[in-house]
């Protein structure tokens, strides 16, 4: 039996910019040949607003593209698998030697630095409400200095505190982590911090992370702390954002 599995693709308006839209989905048939493509409502919302143009390779928004291989345009944001450096990089990101384009894509991001797109998971709530996923420290650069220092410290499986922050000039509201002895050395993902908000807002001691791994220089700042986080989604229904609805059902 194949199990699908989402991930969705945003786009992020100029450089310099913190505005951001979801405006695509790309649901991937795990152990199986299928791979579909649809733009979200996100895509519409992102082009009325700040004149997003669709991609090359899916260039209608109301079209269904489906594939029995992964697109290109995801495609090459996954290690090629004759480079040299596979294993480490794959190290770096905590997966094994068999990882697919989904586990890939949902640690790596899919960032690269010709475009302003990023790829993220959908989080899915079990049975009984509870949830994981890894992601990479963000905001590593503008932390201080001390703080800098107190990554380089981190235990493996080290524990540390998600809250709310309001203060954050740039992104409102933002999760702030935080170490045991209160030092805020990052943030989460933006696209983790509605859902995120939403747990904590009720239930400020319903997450728990931890370091998942940390990785030595010389691997760049942006993959240097890997974190692990669960949680419990309550009454809380996840990534029920409008934009994440794909156009074409």
């Amino acid at each position: 039996m194949t199990r699908e599995k989402t991930l969705f693709l945003a786009w992020q308006y100029e450089a310099t910019s913190r505005l951001w839209f979801p405006v695509g989905r790309l649901d991937v048939d795990v152990g199986g040949t299928g791979f579909r493509f649809r733009y979200t409502k996100g895509a519409r919302r992102a082009r009325e607003a700040r004149r997003f143009s669709e991609l090359h390779q899916f260039p209608n928004l109301e079209t269904d593209y489906t594939s029995d291989t992964l697109f290109p345009f995801f495609q090459n944001r996954i290690i090629a698998p004759n480079r040299p450096d596979r294993l480490n990089y794959l190290g770096v990101l905590d997966l094994g030697a068999d990882a697919g384009p989904y586990e890939i894509l949902s640690v790596n991001g899919g960032t690269r630095v010709t475009d302003s797109f990023e790829v993220f998971p959908m989080l899915r709530k079990g049975d009984d409400g509870t949830f994981s996923c890894r992601f990479f420290l963000r905001g590593r650069r503008h932390v201080t200095e001390q703080a800098r220092l107190r990554i380089d410290l981190l235990g493996q499986s080290e524990e540390l505190n998600l809250s709310l922050d309001e203060s954050n000039p740039v992104d409102k509201p933002a999760i702030e982590i935080r170490t045991r002895d209160n030092v805020r050395i990052g943030w989460t993902p933006r696209y983790l911090v509605r859902d995120l908000a939403a747990v904590l807002s009720n239930d400020p001691h319903a997450l728990h992370a931890r370091v998942a791994r940390l990785n030595p220089v010389p691997a760049p700042s942006t993959n240097r702390l890997l974190i692990e986080l669960r949680g419990n989604w309550g009454s809380h229904t996840p990534m029920s954002d409008p934009d994440l609805i794909p156009l074409v059902p």
